[in-house]
């Protein structure tokens, strides 16, 4: 694996015994003591993940107005009416409204960086994603990469207590809000709460010279412990997560993905991005294909390009994710197939390895969501 890149914490996931593979052009964990024991220990504690990998970039301008100007060109997103420390999933269209990859945007939440828009975008695209903004950003609009930043996500019910000890700050953020700050002495973070488990927690945007200071501090505390890429495959697909490549890709659209909640009033009245014509023609008229959730009727998993058949026989669709959900003890999935069979409660059947299987369509998520948010 000695073509592959290595994140800064690569020596203390080998001395933790990580199982190491090929991800993204990385060599990344994929486990440590097992991945359904990593799994219910998120569920239960809290897991700590080095998703370093994972690129992150500032567009910065002279205020936040040009800055959300800029990017909205480029996304479907509301990125003008942030509030200051405020963040927004979207997404990055190619001009016919498919779907170069989905990120998170951060406006930043201090004066002193008005203008400045904090972005992470996923490994497997950062370069071609990084490219496109840049080449895109008008004049006065600027893609600095940050390239000297490791990004950890503490995720888990038991997050929050844990953090607390580090950075008392982070308890008062909810969550998709984030705040600059100092985590055990290390200065320039960026905590954001968020993640993408499902569950409560944080991610740790941190000085690469300073992350496994910070992570070892977190590892020490008895409720956390180190968990791979296969427990955070299944933690998001429990939380009905779409995985760019996987879920989501230029064949695809956000309404056939199922995300029209991305897309703001505001943004589907003036449109001005990428493929605002088809994509909004399709909340109008509909989409012949729609991704949707399913449940198997047995244990056997239905893994990526799964043919799915009507009750009929007939080919109506692809799995695009599926695994044994551990939290539920049965296996889900995820894919797209004809509207016509997109309702809950549809049977269809799963052409696992020449064998029929029976699924019904369920709806997302299969495990409710725990995420921080104001109660009234």
């Amino acid at each position: 694996m000695s073509d592959l890149k290595q994140t800064a914490l690569h020596a203390l996931h080998v001395e933790l015994g990580a199982k190491l593979v090929p991800f993204a052009g990385y060599e990344m964990p994929v486990q440590y003591k097992g991945v359904l024991a990593e799994h219910h220990h998120t569920r239960d504690a809290a897991g700590l993940f080095d998703v370093s990998h994972m690129g992150q970039a500032f567009i910065k301008a002279k205020d936040h107005a040009t800055a959300a100007a800029a990017l909205e060109a480029l996304v479907p997103g509301e990125i003008a009416n942030l509030a200051p420390g405020g963040m927004r999933y979207t997404l990055l269209l190619a001009e016919d409204g498919g779907i170069l990859d989905d990120l998170m945007v951060t406006r930043a939440g201090s004066p002193e960086y008005d203008g400045w828009i904090f972005i992470v975008v996923n490994a497997g695209c950062k370069d071609a994603d990084f490219a496109h903004i840049a080449a895109n950003l008008p004049e006065g609009v600027e893609l600095d990469i940050a390239e000297s930043k490791s990004l950890l996500a503490l995720q888990g019910p038991k997050a929050a207590a844990v953090f607390a000890e580090f950075a008392p700050e982070a308890a008062d953020l909810y969550f998709m809000n984030a705040k600059r700050m100092t985590v055990a002495g290390i200065e320039g973070c960026i905590v954001s709460r968020s993640g993408y488990t499902g569950e409560d927690g944080y991610e740790i945007s941190v000085p690469s010279e300073d992350a496994a200071k910070l992570a070892r501090l977190l590892l020490a505390h008895d409720d956390v412990e180190p968990i791979g890429l296969g427990a955070r495959d299944s933690l998001r697909l429990e939380a009905g997560l779409c995985l760019y490549g996987h879920d989501i890709d230029t064949t695809t659209t956000p309404i056939e993905a199922g995300l029209n909640w991305a897309i703001s009033k505001r943004r589907r009245e003036e449109r001005g991005f990428p493929g605002a014509d088809r994509i909004m023609g399709q909340l109008e008229s509909g989409v012949l294909k729609k991704r949707v959730g399913f449940v198997l009727d047995d244990r056997a998993p239905a893994r990526e390009s799964t043919k799915i058949l009507s009750e009929a026989g007939d080919e109506i669709g692809t799995v695009t994710s599926g695994t044994l959900a551990p939290t539920l003890g049965n296996p889900v999935a995820m894919g797209y197939v004809d509207k016509e069979f997109a309702a809950i409660d549809t049977k269809v059947g799963f052409d696992v390895r020449g064998k029929i299987r029976g699924a019904t369509v369920a709806k997302m998520p299969f495990v409710a969501q725990r995420y921080h948010k104001p109660t009234n």
